[in-house]
């Protein structure tokens, strides 16, 4: 008869596969062929998520400081090359927080913004 000697360490592996694969629907959270191709396959989603979430809070930022702007007269990428020349450095992040959060703020750096413009042009 042959000895099993690897039973502990594959019931682990099984255990540790389905844990991930907790919330999946049909066999794919409780039958372990099935359950490791979806749970590779949900790893390799979560790497390349995790890029593309910088990508798109990034162009969230953008869209509220452009909505901001609009507000005030002027585009983002005017808004943008003037904050450049009053030599504030604040991130789109930041800009964005402003925008959505504190008008008044946002108007402040608008007018010198504004006024920065006028004395480049």
């Amino acid at each position: 008869m042959a000895r099993a000697t690897n039973g502990v360490a594959k019931k682990a592996r099984h255990k540790k596969i389905l844990k991930m694969a907790k919330g999946y629907r049909g066999r794919a959270k409780n039958c372990i062929r099935t359950a490791t191709g979806r749970v590779q396959k949900g790893l390799q989603y979560a790497y390349r998520d995790r890029k593309a979430k910088k990508r798109t809070f990034r162009g969230l930022w953008i869209q509220r400081i452009n909505a901001a702007a609009r507000e005030h007269g002027m585009t983002y990428s005017q808004f943008m090359h003037g904050l450049t020349l009053t030599g504030m450095t604040l991130d789109r992040k930041v800009l964005a927080d402003i925008a959505a959060r504190d008008a008044e703020g946002f108007a402040a750096l608008a007018t010198q913004v504004q006024a920065q413009l006028k004395k480049a042009a």
